[in-house]
């Protein structure tokens, strides 16, 4: 399979899984080292307007600041940072993450809108859990006036405000179950 290039400027879904469906997150714990090391690793180097850590897999919408070759080295240098701590802290060996990291150019506004919806609703389909409490993922940051990584200004001007936001996210969102279906 013939990975996307990734080019400056523009937005891309990356996601990746553990090998074989495997667990990528034992505990909250290596969820917060992940988003630190994912912090690390891509400053000044991407934007990030979604994410959401389930216990075997990752959603990050992203948008390159720089050219490929440096974003795909620190996407290299966080899955294998991450990989050998996760490993160490669990006595485990070998390939943690599938072998490349996927990636889809993002072609209009309208599909970044429904994909970051998409991404914040992740742990309502795979965990039947309420996606407004969810501590790992984007959607609580963008309800908080805290400091953060994420673009929530960016983000909420792309919905129009933050109250159609929070609307587009409690719609019946269907015809996002057809989006992606790789879990």
């Amino acid at each position: 399979m013939k990975l996307e290039i990734l080019e400056k400027y523009c937005y891309y879904h990356i996601y990746n899984r553990g090998i074989n469906g495997a667990t990528i997150f034992e505990n909250d714990e290596n969820k917060i080292y992940f988003l630190k090391q994912l912090a690390k690793y891509t400053e000044n180097k991407l934007s990030i307007f979604a994410y959401c850590l389930m216990k075997n897999h990752f959603h990050l919408v992203i948008r390159l600041n720089v050219e490929e070759k440096e974003v795909t080295q620190s996407f290299s240098n966080l899955f294998n940072s991450y990989a050998k701590a996760f490993n160490k802290q669990i006595n485990r060996t070998g390939s943690l993450f599938e072998k490349h990291f996927k990636r889809i150019k993002l072609k209009d506004e309208n599909y970044l809108r429904r994909l970051i919806i998409y991404i914040h609703l992740n742990p309502k389909h795979h965990l039947d859990q309420d996606f407004k409490s969810f501590r790992f993922s984007s959607y609580q940051a963008f309800l908080s006036d805290k400091e953060t990584k994420i673009e929530r200004e960016e983000v909420l001007d792309l919905f129009g405000d933050f109250e159609n936001f929070i609307f587009c996210h409690n719609q019946k969102n269907d015809f996002l179950d057809e989006v992606y279906t790789f879990e």
